[in-house]
């Protein structure tokens, strides 16, 4: 915006080339008065993580699915040798280990220089298999030396 002048005798008009900073600091402050009274009313939301427990007694028939170091997988059925599988295998290998039972529990174990998606893909593949009870194998603190 220009400004403004009258030739006849005078009085200039200037426009005003600055912003007022009074009402965005009143807004200011009223706005850090408001959170500052509302923070302690703000309940923080508690996640409640599962723990991990012993079972009290271990199943009869167990389905362990090993993910090695290499991301290559081994199955165990029962105390039987663990065997090397492929991935695209494994959900067939799985339902043959359960039988009838299609109860039956599938526990992964990787060791833990493994990347979290080797796991993940074998829980996928597990899941869209229709295995129900799949489980991860957890080391307690005192054991892992």
């Amino acid at each position: 915006m220009a400004a403004t002048v009258s030739r006849g005798g005078g009085r200039r008009r200037r426009t005003m080339n600055e912003i007022n900073m009074v009402p965005f600091i009143d807004v200011m402050l009223v706005l850090l008065i408001i959170f500052m009274v509302s923070a302690p009313l703000i309940t923080t939301g508690v996640v409640d993580l599962p723990s991990v427990g012993k079972s009290r007694q271990q199943p009869d028939h167990v389905i362990q699915v090993i993910v090695g170091t290499d991301e290559k997988l081994k199955i165990k059925v029962d105390q039987l040798e663990p065997e090397s599988i492929p991935l695209n295998r494994l959900a067939e290998r799985v339902k043959k280990g359960q039988g009838k039972d299609a109860n039956s529990p599938v526990v992964i174990s990787a060791d833990k220089n493994v990347k979290y998606e080797a796991v993940v893909q074998v829980m996928d593949t597990l899941q869209r298999a229709g295995v129900q009870r799949v489980g991860l194998a957890v080391k307690s603190g005192a054991a892992s030396n």
